[in-house]
């Protein structure tokens, strides 16, 4: 298995932690974020790692090296203007194996990797996308409003339920070899779009697990506090 981290954003709703540290590197108790990814990476059977890196992308190169230090290999392409989520993809597309997760480094979950992988395996699909439930409740009356401005339906304050992206996925490389070019801004809700519009077969894989994207204050700081209370069943080995 072989793992692509995103982790060249400059993480500006985070500022001003990241002003002068790169979002992955963000500590979660006494380790980055981006340290506890690669061990939960390594821990699922990951052979190697290719780090997207960008903004300070120099303090990342120092901290990992070449992934000696953590018993798995790293290696780095460095994007000099923006590519969005999917466009680093191209750069590195030549070192690239048949199946690939490519996965943001500003992330805390505890879904297993080597499952995800393995499904999307046995699927033989072109890319599957590891989905969360969230629920989100609505502190208002929900108008549902026809063209002739009657109303439908009044719904007071309903709780809603959406399947959204962890920000992990598994590709299969011929699969997207089309779709990326050279130096384009492409991100991966566009390149998922492309696929299935092609005609490409796009999975979902859903299991329980705990995730937190920690793009904002208020989840870094959550995120921190559930990881220093659950250190064990984030970093524990894949059964």
């Amino acid at each position: 298995m072989q793992a692509i981290i995103l982790a060249g954003g400059k993480g500006t709703r985070l500022l001003p932690h990241t002003a002068n540290l790169p979002k992955p590197l963000m500590p979660m108790g006494e380790m980055p974020i981006l340290e506890i990814i690669v061990m939960q990476l390594k821990n699922a059977g990951a052979s190697s790692i290719i780090m997207a890196v960008g903004h300070l992308h120099h303090m990342i190169e120092a901290h990992f090296g070449d992934g000696s230090d953590f018993g798995i290999p790293i290696s780095y392409s460095l994007e000099d203007k923006p590519l969005g989520t999917a466009g680093p993809l191209n750069l590195i597309y030549e070192k690239l194996e048949e199946n690939f997760i490519v996965l943001n480094g500003d992330l805390l979950t505890t879904l297993n990797f080597e499952n995800l992988f393995n499904e999307h395996i046995r699927s033989n699909a072109s890319a599957t996308i590891a989905t969360f439930k969230r629920t989100v409740d609505i502190d208002f009356g929900v108008l549902e409003i026809d063209s002739g401005k009657r109303l439908v339906e009044y719904k007071e304050k309903p709780t809603l339920n959406y399947q959204v992206s962890m920000g992990i996925n598994v590709f299969k490389k011929n699969s997207v070899k089309n779709l990326l070019h050279n130096a384009v801004y492409l991100d991966i809700p566009d390149l998922m779009m492309g696929l299935k519009n092609n005609g490409e077969e796009v999975l979902c894989h859903y299991e329980d697990c705990q995730w937190l994207d920690i793009g904002r204050i208020d989840d870094y700081s959550i995120a921190t506090k559930i990881f220093e209370e659950n250190k064990e069943k984030f970093l524990s080995k894949t059964k």
